[in-house]
């Protein structure tokens, strides 16, 4: 990691004061020197720095007043406050608005240099973890990756919602677009991140279990329960993140009980008679219209308000098709060294045939189809052929032109038995590919699955 630059402003009337600061100091920061408030600020609107040393007694906009105009426009910059006299009175405002430290006139280095130290340490290490963050969500948050202006903006709100260390947020988006490394992405930015991270699938669990796997339960709690009783996710989560996905799902009495503890924090385990307080982020995720549940009376209206403090609102892949082929490259490398693989780029018109195709499922599906032909194709670059989702008119079309259609019978008058006609191919394929079903499914330009489901009904109607 390469070592941190520190930028600094000094902000006094006296010139005397910035050329001694600029003097001592410059050797080791980037520093610029402002006579007044008012043009430190302009250039603050620019540029922020991630240390100010202010003057308190400015003519024109007094420190205090700058301080706190300061901390509105750049609220992360740390400010050291500078002052002719030690009023306590004026020390103590100056704290209460933000100040990391204060130091005493006439200033000496190295005194100065020491609050600086110290300021600046702890910037050092905000950045250093600012920029693992960073490196963990590229390496592990693929939906992030990309340069449209739709992902830009969840990525820059997602920075900004995610420094709240409780409040509530909801993820909408349809089913594959990335809602739970979404919310590995908001937990890993939070001030949480050093928690744990706590994922359920609402609708994966019985609606009478889950208000157990929520909150837990007493020993004796219902029939079945464990005799030392069992913690919550709730709990598992404390000081940390807990992601519930398909929150629609919630039976009445956990989505009851998840709203008490949303409001003050506190919950009893099933059966269980102590209170339990617990603090830690709620992140929920659905792809259902939780307003037409609402009015169907299926989703209490305020529980939505509690959830929703905070609402992403994701992309769906066609929604920003300029980033599918950097999506599939980052595929290409983490599957082809899972499976053991080696590909080094993606062919023109498997990226051309990416940028167009309709994903139904989005990242996921994108995801599914750069590991099918990682295990299908032999490298090193990625090919056509290996996706196995070519419809036969479609590379046609693409290899003769718009006249390729003219190669097909056209359909009589008396029609055709469609069924007899798919059977004969899909058994034909299969004596092509010498019982090999993946490339029998191949050279009917269907996925794999799709052609396993034609043989089973075919067996099944022998």
């Amino acid at each position: 990691m390469k070592p941190i630059e520190f930028s600094l402003y000094i902000v006094d009337d006296e010139q005397s004061i910035r050329q001694a600061v600029l003097a001592g100091l410059k050797r080791h920061y980037r520093i610029t020197a402002f006579a007044s408030a008012e043009a430190a600020l302009k250039e603050l609107c620019a540029d922020k720095p991630d240390l100010i040393l202010l003057d308190i007694g400015l003519p024109g906009m007094s420190g205090l007043e700058a301080l706190r105009e300061m901390k509105r426009l750049h609220p992360d910059g740390l400010v050291i406050m500078i002052t002719g006299f030690e009023a306590i009175d004026t020390v103590v405002a100056a704290m209460k608005a933000g100040a990391y430290d204060y130091v005493v006139k006439p200033l000496r280095l190295d005194p100065l240099r020491v609050s600086i130290g110290n300021a600046l340490e702890s910037i050092r290490m905000r950045k250093e973890i600012q920029a693992l963050q960073e490196q963990y969500l590229l390496e592990n948050v693929p939906c992030f990756i990309g340069e449209s202006n739709v992902i830009q903006d969840v990525m820059g709100f997602v920075g900004k919602v995610a420094k709240s260390p409780d409040t509530p947020i909801l993820i909408a988006g349809e089913t594959g677009t990335g809602k739970e490394l979404i919310a590995q992405a908001i937990h890993y930015k939070s001030p949480n991140f050093a928690g744990p991270f706590v994922s359920i699938n609402c609708a994966a669990i019985p609606k009478d279990l889950i208000e157990s796997e929520l909150f837990g339960y007493e020993k004796g709690a219902f029939s079945g329960a464990g005799v030392a009783g069992k913690k919550g996710l709730v709990e598992e989560a404390a000081g940390g993140t807990l992601f519930l996905d398909e929150v629609g799902d919630l039976s009445g009495p956990a989505q009851a009980k998840l709203l008490r503890f949303l409001q003050d924090g506190e919950y009893y385990r099933v059966g269980g008679l102590q209170k339990l307080i617990v603090q830690a982020r709620i992140v929920s995720a659905t792809n259902k219209d939780l307003d037409r549940l609402i009015g169907q009376e299926l989703f209490r209206e305020d529980l939505y308000y509690r959830l929703a403090v905070i609402k992403v609102q994701l992309p769906s892949l066609t929604q920003r098709r300029d980033d599918i082929v950097p999506i599939a490259r980052h595929f290409l490398l983490e599957l082809g060294r899972r499976h053991g693989r080696t590909f080094t780029g993606i062919a023109p018109a498997v990226e051309q045939f990416l940028h167009d195709y309709t994903y139904k499922g989005n990242v996921r599906e994108l995801r599914n189809i750069i590991e099918r032909g990682v295990l299908i194709g032999e490298g090193p670059v990625l090919q056509l052929e290996d996706l196995g989702l070519m419809r036969p008119s479609a590379a046609l079309q693409r290899e003769t032109g718009p006249a390729a259609a003219d190669a097909f019978p056209n359909l009589p008058e008396e029609g055709i038995d469609f069924e007899a006609l798919e059977e004969h191919y899909v058994r034909q394929a299969y004596s092509k590919a010498e019982g090999n079903e993946m490339k029998a499914a191949q050279l009917l330009g269907m996925t794999y699955y799709t052609y396993r489901y034609k043989r089973k009904k075919l067996k099944e109607l022998e």
